[in-house]
């Protein structure tokens, strides 16, 4: 399996990057939905909408993307064993385990959203909307400059 995995090991680094690239679309328009979603609350039309836009995106694009994100990305480090045991790989494995949460939050806002259960507002929202942006600065860090 290493072998097969090491052989084809560019085409995963492909696979990994293009996956990682679509995930991230979907995780900068989530909460820009949900700051679209809080505002037009007593809106029923515009809410079914936007309910309906965030559910495609999350079950589309984001859900298959996170797949091949892990599967990809859990193929690259078995065919590159060594970084297992470098502590920039930990602290990217963290970034991405914070990126899983906020996938999280994100499955429970739409469905309490949806229910018209509004617990955020549409500035927590758009508070929250920047964190996938300083997740993804810190894992192309960790990566491309491995600092410790």
């Amino acid at each position: 399996m290493k072998e097969f995995l090491s052989t084809h090991f560019l085409y995963l680094k492909v696979a990994h990057l293009v996956s990682v690239v679509a995930w991230f679309a979907g995780l900068f328009y989530i909460f820009r939905l949900f700051v679209y979603h809080a505002r037009e609350k007593h809106e029923a039309h515009t809410s079914r909408t936007l309910a309906l836009m965030e559910s495609k995106l999350l079950k589309i694009i984001m859900y298959p993307a996170t797949f091949f994100v892990l599967v990809t990305g859990l193929s690259l480090s078995i065919a590159a064993s060594a970084t297992w045991s470098q502590p920039w790989f930990h602290a990217k494995l963290t970034g991405v385990v914070f990126l899983l949460a906020y996938q999280e939050l994100a499955r429970r806002t739409h469905h309490r959203f949806a229910r018209g259960d509004f617990f955020l507002t549409e500035r927590q929202c758009r508070f929250i909307n920047e964190v996938p942006t300083l997740l993804l600065i810190a894992i192309v860090a960790l990566v491309v400059l491995k600092p410790f």
